[in-house]
């Protein structure tokens, strides 16, 4: 059997794991997610074992020649190995898949190569926080710090649930919105508070009002208003410090894919020209680590 390259995507919630060879179908296992800043070394090995066992189940985890591990927050040296919050998965990827090469790589570099290849371009995250970076077709060159959900994450569906929540406590909600949010969620001061200050996953939990938000886009001028003002921030305070006039936009995310045509409405007076929007680049990723793209 040829070589297999498996491609892993971590999330907090859920890592996607494809294993791929040219010549064969891709194989897709599904497991938690993992936090490598704050999860134990056992609870890791367990997530990596389970994903292990599936790819021996179906054939392939004796073919794993190289393993591209992508995550927020991976802090990458230029000289290889993995990064210091990686150590306890290094060590476990290494036994379940002993002949395999391991890169370690941010999400944003994975929507990089997923959007632009090895062509320079520029590439957005928008899904339930937002990032973006000048690519040259091979590294990151520029990145307009995304600042988190508190001080930035503008266009994601966390900012978005942030902005309408600011006003919802503050009683700046038309009534009619604010009865129909209310007696949807049936939320209170104390429980938003808790939840945003002291919860364990508060951008997830801001995010989470998104949907419910943008399926009152064409029935609200305020939510209206809100959702197009989130994107607009977006293009604005990130992607103009760009050079849109020469670069592509490539977007990664399942918040800006759902709602491109208000992305694209939006940004049509900037000029920007999109490349693609895509929900996930996990397919793309292959096909790039593949040489297809």
């Amino acid at each position: 059997m040829n070589d297999v390259i498996l491609v892993v995507e971590s999330g907090a919630t859920k890592t996607d794991w494809r294993a791929a060879s040219a010549v064969t179908s891709p194989v897709d296992v599904r497991t938690a997610g993992m936090n490598l800043a704050t999860m134990s070394e056992d609870s890791v090995r367990a997530i990596v074992e389970e994903a292990a066992a599936a790819f021996s189940q179906a054939g392939v985890s004796d073919n794993v020649s190289e393993i591209h591990y992508y995550a927020a927050g991976l802090i990458v040296s230029g000289e290889g190995g993995a990064p210091p919050q990686a150590t306890a998965l290094d060590k476990v990827l290494r036994t379940c898949f002993p002949k395999a090469c391991i890169e370690y790589a941010s999400d944003l570099l994975d929507a990089a190569r997923a959007v632009c290849g090895h062509r320079p371009g520029i590439a957005a995250i928008l899904g339930t926080g937002s990032n973006s970076c000048l690519y040259d077709g091979e590294r990151i060159v520029k990145n307009v710090r995304s600042a988190g959900f508190i001080l930035g994450d503008e266009g994601g569906g966390a900012s978005l649930g942030r902005m309408f929540m600011a006003d919802f406590l503050k009683g700046l909600v038309p009534e009619e919105v604010s009865k129909e949010f209310a007696a949807d969620f049936k939320v209170d001061y104390m429980t938003v508070v808790g939840n945003v200050y002291h919860g364990t996953a508060p951008s997830k939990y801001l995010g989470s009002f998104a949907p419910w938000i943008m399926e009152r886009y064409d029935r609200s001028e305020y939510i209206k208003d809100l959702a197009d003002n989130n994107f607009r921030s977006f293009i604005e305070r990130c992607l103009l410090q760009y050079d849109i006039k020469s670069h592509p936009v490539g977007v990664v995310g399942g918040f800006g894919y759902a709602h491109r045509a208000v992305l694209l409405k939006v940004a049509e007076p900037y000029g920007i020209k999109f490349s693609t929007i895509v929900p996930a680049p996990i397919e793309s990723l292959v096909d790039y680590h593949l040489g297809k793209n």
